[in-house]
């Protein structure tokens, strides 16, 4: 780890900062991260999706995009994970790095991990420790032990915004709908979804839901970054070592000067010992046996044949991975004698009689206040039996809900042909008490006299829906404001069952004969 080189401030912060520290790493390097997705995502996507349409599985090509989401995660953490130590990686290398880069633990997390709910804390370690077995396991353990809850709920939460991204696609269709053609619209909408379903909506609820996965996801990955990075800071001291390294980079820089001063000093100490043993040294003819010249210690001497023990090295740190410290519960017993007269010291006053009353009548209803409360509702049950009795038996005594003589289920009878006078005919039955035909027949003449004035040809069995969005053709606001009132007011009839009064009937027909042309 080049600590040194770290771009972000390392302390010790709380889970929820370290998540938005995270978030920060991949909103600051947004491209280096969203265009290898998308470079490496979207062909996925089309080759998904065009393999389902030809085999007729296109739901299934969204649920394979939606599970090879962790294989996906490897390119924000690849990103983020060098970019933290400044050192960003370019578009190109981080899409040639997903051929070969974290792909041993992508077995675990298509797998069984694949509905892990800490992944985002988890990938960190798999991906960029290359620690395995026994190691790996206890890495996990050690760093999720205190964060697990947090990572938990980051993914939950991540989970929400993709379904309210996704819902929100949708519903940002829909209000492009105009309010008169929505209930229609809502109808069709609903029926390609769950009824008809062809492949064009299919592959376009797929896109929606990648998009949706596109925009989260490097956030997820990025949070599960910072949680990481947060609990080696706490269990390394990660922020103490570099305080230490820029410590000795300070010093480093000011050595030099110490180092000619102690020179200077240790030329002057030494200049009159030398003298002194030029003076004592033998004349020339005389010499020194070699062998009474003490050799220089050799570093096996001074340290041994083994100059690094590594048994003691294995041992030490396998016993620092079993301190109790690092576990994430600790779990002690110990067993105690309890003497009684001790655990329960005598009081130095007695307690008052009211006081005791009412501690004895608030212990009653702490022991007895369960079967009190349900007898209590025994009784209210009892005294209320008939009441809900007949209900519950189905003898209720309610009375029925009599609509009215004119509102019926029954289909309207219409004439083939459209009579002379709309008007006058449409009154008749009215007065006959079948007020749905009356209204039928006025729906039926609005709609040629729209077809005329929008001169447009109305398709055999026309939808309201469709009605009204032919009726925009015509010229004059009024007339479109008038079909409109036409079509509504046949709507509540025909399916909410609502008759109009006959003073809005009577308003309508005259409106209609104002215009001219609408009952003709």
């Amino acid at each position: 780890m080049r600590l040194e080189q770290l771009t972000v401030q390392l302390r010790a912060r709380s889970s929820w900062e370290a998540m938005e520290l995270g978030m920060a790493l991949v909103r600051r390097h947004a491209a280096a991260i969203w265009k290898p997705w998308l470079l490496v995502t979207l062909p996925v996507f089309a080759l998904l999706n065009a393999a389902g349409w030809a085999l007729d599985l296109i739901g299934l090509a969204g649920v394979l995009m939606w599970w090879f989401k962790p294989v996906f995660d490897r390119i924000p953490l690849y990103v983020a994970s060098r970019a933290v130590f400044g050192a960003v990686p370019g578009v190109r290398e981080t899409v040639r790095a997903q051929a070969d880069w974290g792909w041993r633990p992508m077995l675990h997390y298509l797998t069984w991990r694949r509905f892990s709910p800490v992944r985002s804390l988890y990938l960190p370690v798999d991906l960029l420790e290359g620690v395995q077995g026994q190691r790996l396991r206890e890495r996990r353990r050690v760093l999720a032990g205190a964060i697990y809850g947090n990572a938990a709920l980051l993914t939950l939460v991540c989970l929400h915004f993709e379904g309210a991204l996704f819902l929100g696609g949708i519903a940002g269709i829909l209000m492009f709908t105009p309010l008169d053609l929505l209930p229609e619209t809502l109808r069709t909408t609903w029926t390609l979804i769950a009824e008809q379903s062809p492949a064009w909506v299919k592959i376009g609820l797929n896109a929606m839901a990648w998009m949706a996965v596109s925009v989260i996801e490097p956030f997820f990955v990025g949070a599960g970054f910072g949680l990481y990075l947060n609990r080696r800071t706490q269990l390394e001291a990660w922020d103490v070592e570099i305080v230490f390294r820029k410590l000795r980079g300070r010093l480093a820089r000011g050595a030099s000067a110490l180092l000619v001063m102690i020179a200077i000093l240790g030329a002057a100490v030494s200049a009159p010992a030398q003298a002194q043993d030029a003076s004592e040294a033998p004349a020339p003819h005389e010499s020194v046996d070699a062998d009474e010249t003490p050799a220089a210690p050799t570093l096996p001497e001074v340290f041994g044949k083994q100059r690094v023990d590594e048994r003691n090295f294995h041992r030490a740190s396998e016993q620092a991975y079993r301190d109790p410290s690092l576990n994430r519960t600790v779990v002690q017993k110990r067993w105690e004698r309890i003497d009684k007269a001790e655990a329960e010291p005598e009081r130095a006053t007695p307690r008052p009689e009211w006081l005791q009353g009412v501690l004895a009548m608030f212990a009653f209803l702490a022991e007895w206040g369960l079967w009190i409360l349900a007898g209590v509702l025994l009784l209210a049950l009892l005294l209320t039996a008939r009441y809900w009795l007949p209900w519950m038996r189905g003898q209720g005594g309610g009375r029925a809900v009599a609509f009215d003589a004119g509102t019926t289920h029954e289909p309207a009878r219409v004439p083939e042909a459209l009579p002379d006078d709309v008007a006058s005919a449409a009154r008749r039955l009215w007065r006959e008490g079948r007020a749905r035909d009356a209204l039928a027949l006025v729906y039926r003449a609005g709609v040629q006299a729209m077809g005329r004035r929008a001169q447009v040809e109305l398709p055999p069995g026309a939808t309201e829906a469709e009605c009204l969005r032919l009726s925009r053709r015509m010229a004059q606001s009024e007339d479109r404001q008038l079909f409109a009132r036409i079509v509504r007011v046949w709507q509540y009839a025909a399916y909410a069952q609502r008759l109009p009064e006959e003073a809005e009937f009577e308003s309508l027909l005259g409106q209609m004969q104002a215009r001219g042309g609408w009952l003709a």
